[in-house]
């Protein structure tokens, strides 16, 4: 059981008989670190296609519907996402997976990032 404010211990054998108050422990850099991380791996990652001057809608369709296996319903959604509001997420999981499927959109000519789901 920690220390309560009114809790406080005072000490009268401090330095030059100054007193001397202790109180509970404040939490370490450690521990804030660990929760840091917990909370950051409970987080997916995603990958975001952004909007290009290049590429063509029915082009960016088809490379959704090839790549991640999208109706052409959802490749369409997505598609016109990216075109209406510069960008859309197009996948989520592992940060392996999402390396992987940005490469994969690269290598189809798209301009793709991953980050951390928000």
């Amino acid at each position: 059981m920690g220390l309560c404010k009114h809790d406080e211990l005072r000490v009268a054998a401090g330095p030059a008989g100054v007193d001397v108050i202790l109180s509970a422990a404040q939490a370490t850099p450690e521990a804030i670190e660990y929760s840091e991380i917990l909370e950051a791996e409970d987080r997916p990652w995603v990958t975001v296609v952004w909007d290009d001057p290049v590429n063509l809608m029915h082009y960016v369709t088809y490379i959704f519907q090839k790549l991640f296996g999208y109706s052409k319903g959802k490749a369409t959604e997505l598609m016109l996402k990216v075109h209406n509001e510069g960008k859309a997420v197009v996948s989520a999981g592992s940060r392996d997976k999402m390396e992987h499927d940005v490469q994969r959109l690269h290598a189809a000519g798209l301009w793709a990032t991953m980050q951390r789901d928000d």
